[in-house]
């Protein structure tokens, strides 16, 4: 599986739809806390959306919504992978990617043979209050490394100036949440990132 560079994890919809036109190609719907009708709604949204621009729509948790609304890719935490049916999400044929934070998290990923993993917080984040420390890039890299041909997803506290340490510790995407989030153009923010990744790879 060949990973975007730029992977924009968000719950904002008018987010997506302001950045699709753009380029964005690889984004995450990732929404707390909101009832059911309105989170049907949203993720249809995004979904038509994506679809319009050829974008790949990846939905955080909600796998049965996946299985329900015709989502072809889901991100899973941890806490998730409990709950979730393999067996059913197999069959449907959708994709998944885990979130990982230490070693034994890795290796139960591992064993459930996902379509990326995610490594963070890489970085310190304000998004959030997290129970793990920032990882950092030699734990990405010693990730990298581990995994193989499995595609690395950074996330948490990336911005742009940070693009070529990341990319060189061995990630194959860059999860980007607060830095787009927080930008006051959020598009200009976008194109810094998309030049930097073609300066760094190129």
């Amino acid at each position: 599986m060949i990973m975007e560079k730029f992977y924009l994890v968000t719950e904002s919809v008018s987010l997506i739809k302001k950045l699709l036109p753009v380029g964005v190609k690889l984004i995450q719907l990732r929404i707390k806390n909101m009832s059911q009708p309105d989170l049907r709604q949203n993720i249809m949204e995004a979904k038509i959306c994506c679809e319009r621009y050829g974008a790949r729509l990846i939905l955080n948790d909600y796998w049965e919504l996946a299985l329900e609304l015709g989502i072809n890719f889901v991100h899973l935490g941890q806490e998730d992978l409990l709950k979730a049916d393999f067996n059913r999400i197999r069959n449907a044929g959708i994709q998944y990617g885990i979130s990982t934070h230490d070693r034994s998290e890795l290796e139960i990923a591992l064993k459930l043979y996902p379509d990326y993993i995610a490594l963070g917080p890489i970085y310190p984040t304000v998004l959030k209050k997290m129970k793990w420390h920032p990882q950092g890039l030699s734990k990405l890299n010693r990730w990298k490394q581990r995994i193989r041909n499995i595609p690395l997803v950074a996330i948490g506290g990336l911005t742009v100036e940070r693009i070529p340490y990341v990319l060189k510790a061995g990630a194959d995407s860059l999860a980007v949440v607060t830095d787009i989030k927080t930008a006051s153009d959020p598009i200009n923010r976008y194109n810094a990132w998309q030049r930097q990744i073609k300066k760094v790879i190129n």
